[in-house]
């Protein structure tokens, strides 16, 4: 086993320069770069996401790289709204994005950052990186760890149950409410919880704004939790809804297949009860592969899933925070995210497997193959 984990944690290392490279090579294509939404500020055309005319590759961090410019018309050519600017000016500006290097140079530049945790400085931001991440993961671990930790509570019992009572009124009826959770987006969703109970137009139950109240830090304890579940809940209760459903039933699937085998008819036929065919011998085997989407689900419950959710409701996450960086193509906060979420899908999945071996002390991984 240990030498199965020093495999896999060696393997991380292709993995994420494999993902780094990629993501730096796709961002060159991209138009628009941190030159130009300077420009656009300068101008009073700034939109947030400026686009180049000209095709050029990129710059630092994956922005845009451009050839030194001779000649202000040489500019005026490469960026757009650099008429009539000053060649000094934006060769400076190159310069302190680290746009006069090669793009190959910058990769490489990054990647050492990267691997002793230094991402700099955000473009447009004045504060460093780690910073910015440090105010924002608390919020998004929060809104992961509540959701898997909800979802995984709810669904999983009553995946059990609608497998033991399978075609059923209550498998029907619950499969029903399953499906059409399912087929709802979760950002419709928590648009009709708004409405609804944050007075949208009906009840005004929950708040809609934000993880705490005008004033949290001095309330006393217990009342600081309960106004931060107050907050939590419609997020929650929105970000839910899909992992719910799928989690729900993937279980009852599971375990039907198992309940079909000649392990349980034998195990009922020596006298065992129910409960302990369910949980004693079925279980182990039936959550195998509920384990092996936890990775995943755990990832994206408080990174992509949670971008919507924290946009509705004015939440400061780590997804809003990437969204709205790569809108004004401040790279290093970016490629910052790429890199953290990146190391930590993978520690997930190696974390992952080792729980197989915990569930079912049978599966070994010291002859497998990385």
């Amino acid at each position: 086993m240990t030498a199965y984990i020093i495999r896999r944690l060696l393997f991380m290392i292709p993995t994420i320069f494999g993902i780094m490279l990629v993501s730096f090579v796709v961002v060159q294509f991209a138009p628009g770069g941190p030159v130009e939404r300077v420009i656009a500020q300068l101008s009073g055309t700034d939109t947030g996401a400026t686009s180049r005319i000209s095709g050029s590759p990129g710059g630092d961090f994956g922005a845009r790289g451009l050839t030194r410019p001779g000649a202000a018309g040489d500019i005026a050519s490469k960026y757009r709204g650099a008429q009539g600017l000053d060649p000094a000016f934006i060769k400076s500006l190159e310069k302190q994005f680290g746009f006069d290097k090669p793009a190959y140079e910058r990769f490489f530049i990054m990647l050492w950052n990267y691997i002793r945790f230094d991402f700099g400085n955000s473009y447009f931001r004045d504060v460093s990186v780690l910073q910015l991440i440090k105010e924002r993961l608390p919020v998004s671990i929060s809104l992961g760890i509540w959701m898997t930790l909800l979802s995984y509570l709810i669904s999983i019992p009553l995946g059990i149950r609608k497998a033991v009572r399978d075609g059923t009124h209550f498998d029907v009826w619950t499969s029903s409410a399953i499906i059409i959770g399912y087929a709802i987006p979760g950002f419709l969703f928590a648009i009709l919880l708004i409405i609804l109970f944050a007075g949208g137009s009906f009840w005004h139950i929950f708040p809609l704004r934000g993880l705490t109240s005008d004033g949290w830090p001095q309330f006393p304890w217990w009342q600081k939790i309960l106004d931060y579940f107050w907050h939590m809940t419609l997020p929650i209760i929105s970000m839910g809804l899909a992992a719910f459903a799928t989690m729900t039933l993937l279980t009852k699937n599971c375990f039907l297949e198992e309940l079909r085998k000649q392990y349980v008819l034998t195990a009922r036929a020596k006298g065992c009860s129910e409960r302990k065919v369910l949980y004693g011998h079925i279980f182990r085997n039936a959550m195998l592969l509920v384990v092996a989407g936890f990775p995943s689900a755990f990832v994206s419950a408080f990174f992509a899933g949670a971008l919507l959710i924290e946009t509705i409701f004015s939440i400061e996450g780590l997804g809003l925070l990437s969204f709205e960086s790569v809108l004004n193509r401040d790279y290093p906060v970016v490629f910052a995210n790429i890199y953290i979420f990146g190391l930590i899908g993978l520690v997930v999945t190696l974390i992952s497997d080792l729980t197989y071996t915990w569930i079912d002390p049978r599966i070994d991984f010291a002859t497998r193959e990385v």
